[in-house]
């Protein structure tokens, strides 16, 4: 079929002009979504140059480049060690780089007269690093929390750094081998309300609200920081944000960011060090210095404009980085960027003792952090890279049976043409940034890693269409990362997964997620425990998923329905009846699995939540044969309510539920050591 200049030019963009959608059957994208989508695109134009501006080798691919051209190049090659390589080539023909080049990055220059062409050369793994227990076949357990929701004796009101490391202690006495995380992606500490995780400021950099400000040594010897903590009114504030049902973020960032400004005029008193933190703020060079410029500005402009939110909101010469307000304001403000960048320097220096913790306990995984899809329209990284960021279209998902007008994430996707030309830098640095200090890394949504759902700004997620990314380019160079930093991946498969990506990620070493509830045949049945496959992680739920209580009294669609997430009363009675068999589908598995005693005659629908059945259902997922398990402590309380519910904003107070009694009290329950107690040795049962 003969395509015509625009489908030619969407094609050649990737931009997918047709996909499947949810009921199986080819849907067409229309002209006016092309032409949107290629008018916020950085596709490359004009005449390609003798080599593209990276080309990326994985495994045992063989490893030539083929400049285009007539003529003989000449050529050099630099390795990442500083080692140089000469020689020419004819255009048109192939040159084989040279033998025994190492894992890594090198630059490739081409010259022919005058001209000069540079082309990034990367050397990587076929595979993602794994521990050596579970190469070797253990399968370990661990727990997956959402830090903020930490109730504690220690903390102001959420869970911190210093939270993680008695959580990491704690899980380790029980048997456990890692703390699996929320991302812990910078948020927005001057309009602190702005909580979701998955709308970053920035990926790149720490929420400063998990600083523990009681561990600063400047906080507890600076007597102005001490007379302000002993006052009543900061006892007040502190029992307030302690004692409420939801996270209080207002009330804790106002106590953490006054407490740290204390704490910040006694560091730059005494010296102590001053070089270690000045060291940070080198290696973090421009994005760490308008990260923090960003903070200050948003926090001075916030106590002018209490509405105001990211820079979409400011006036016009100051929604850049680079514009000459912005760089005003930094030259004025040296104190002020100082402090942020601070902050930015405690974040990381207590993250990185919470995983030298999980390794003095000898956890072989002992941190996996999270990685959001995206950040958010109004955010840092779009503020210091708007070409990078594509802010006039949004990520989503196309329309499915749950939401018949697709999701609209609001998130700006990186511009795959831009990544590419810069040699994938972007994506290296991200790659860095959340592999330093842990063991594993979720990414979340991993199919993005070979396409994007893009929404041109200001339309229904219907209007979108499917953009192709550098799949293989991607995945070898998580695969580098992942090996260099010791980390191993873990992909966030759930949803409609293409079937091209599985086998990749099967290939390149990512662990798949396996979540209870999505388990079942086509004819409803639960997948037993050695169906699991051995290359995953098994979770009984998410945090977009009902907990175990949650699920089997059908909470959550009663939620749903008080919420208005339904269209009618008859949708509410289809998931009620569905929820029924499911239940019933999942006693049957646990009785064939022997994690619960033969039936008695009870079916699912009589038989109420208890901690007979919550044993159960800990006991079959301790079974699977996944190499990774990962419970959640509000299944370990039998806690009902979720902490975050799909497709709501202000219906339900998301990402603020806490947990429903302290670290200290939960681990001290006979009901939870018990439970515990048996994961470990059901683990251990290879």
């Amino acid at each position: 079929m003969t395509l015509n200049k625009l489908d030619q030019a969407a094609q050649a963009a990737g931009i997918a002009l047709r996909f499947i959608n949810a009921n199986g059957e080819p849907a067409t994208i229309s002209d006016d979504t092309k032409r949107a989508l290629l008018a916020v695109m950085d596709a490359p134009t004009g005449k390609a140059p003798p080599l593209p501006p990276v080309q990326v080798f994985s495994g045992r691919m063989q490893r030539q480049v083929t400049p285009q051209g007539s003529g003989e190049f000449h050529w050099q090659l630099t390795s990442e060690q500083g080692k140089q390589f000469h020689g020419s080539v004819q255009g048109g023909e192939p040159l084989t780089l040279p033998p025994r080049l190492p894992q890594g990055y090198h630059q490739l220059i081409l010259r022919k007269g005058r001209q000069q062409w540079q082309t990034r050369i990367i050397l990587a793994p076929r595979r993602c690093y794994l521990p050596a227990p579970l190469e070797q076949g253990e399968k370990r357990w661990g727990a997956l929390v959402q830090l903020y929701t930490l109730r504690s004796e220690h903390n102001w009101g959420m869970g911190d750094f210093g939270d993680l490391e008695r959580m990491l202690e704690q899980v380790a006495a029980q048997g456990g081998d890692f703390v699996g995380l929320n991302p812990l992606h910078a948020l927005y500490p001057a309009q602190p309300e702005m909580a979701s995780p998955y709308s970053p400021t920035s990926r790149r950099w720490l929420n400063v609200l998990y600083i523990d400000v009681s561990q600063l040594t400047d906080f507890q010897q600076s007597h102005a920081a001490q007379r302000w903590w002993n006052s009543a009114k900061t006892r007040r504030m502190l029992e307030k944000a302690r004692v409420s049902e939801w996270v209080d973020y207002s009330t804790v960032a106002e106590l953490k960011i006054h407490a740290l400004r204390l704490a910040w005029q006694a560091f730059r008193r005494h010296g102590v060090q001053q070089d270690a933190f000045q060291q940070f703020v080198v290696e973090g060079g421009e994005h760490l210095r308008y990260q923090a410029a960003f903070d200050g500005i948003q926090a001075e402009r916030h106590t002018d404009d209490q509405q105001a939110w990211g820079w979409t909101g400011w006036p016009e010469g100051w929604r850049n980085a680079q514009q000459t307000e912005v760089q005003q304001w930094c030259m004025q403000h040296e104190d002020e960027i100082q402090f942020w960048s601070w902050l930015q320097w405690l974040a990381q220096q207590q993250f990185a003792q919470c995983w030298q913790r999980s390794q003095q306990l000898g956890m072989a995984v002992g941190l996996y952090r999270d990685l959001a899809v995206g950040v958010a329209q109004g955010s840092a990284e779009t503020w210091q890279d708007p070409q990078l960021y594509k802010l006039g279209a949004s990520v989503g998902a196309p329309p499915d049976r749950l939401g018949p007008l697709g999701q609209n994430w609001s998130l700006p996707p990186l511009d795959p043409h831009v990544m590419r030309a810069r040699g994938y830098q972007p994506f290296i640095d991200l790659l860095r940034a959340n592999m330093r200090d842990c063991g594993a890394l979720r990414i979340d949504h991993v199919m993005g890693l070979l396409r994007l759902w893009w929404i041109p700004w200001g339309e229904t997620a219907d209007k979108g269409a499917y953009v192709a990314y550098p799949v293989q380019d991607l995945l070898a160079i998580l695969a580098l990362e992942s090996q260099r930093h010791r980390c191993m991946v873990i992909g966030e498969d759930l949803g409609t997964v293409p079937a091209e990506i599985v086998s990749l990620l099967r290939n390149s070493g990512i662990f798949s997620w396996k979540v209870l509830w999505f388990e079942q045949h086509r004819d409803g049945r639960y997948r037993q425990p050695e169906e699991y496959p051995r290359q995953s992680i098994a979770s009984a739920s998410t945090h977009d998923l009902p907990t175990l209580t949650g699920f089997w009294e059908a909470g959550d669609l009663l939620l749903g329905n008080k919420l208005g997430l339904y269209p009618g009363e008859s949708v509410l009675q289809s998931l009620q009846q569905q929820r029924e068999k499911q239940k019933q589908a999942l006693l049957d598995a646990l009785h064939q699995a022997g994690a619960l005693a033969k039936p008695s005659g009870k079916q699912a629908a009589k038989r109420g939540m208890s901690p007979a059945l919550n044993l159960a259902m800990h006991r079959f997922l301790t079974a699977t044969d996944s190499a990774l398990l990962g419970l959640q402590p509000e299944d370990w309380l039998g806690m009902d309510s979720p902490v975050n519910v799909p497709g709501t904003v202000e219906q339900y107070p998301n990402w603020r539920r806490k947990l429903s009694t302290t670290l200290e009290a939960m681990f001290a329950e006979g009901e939870v050591q018990r439970l515990l107690k048996a994961v470990s040795i059901g683990r251990k049962r290879v």
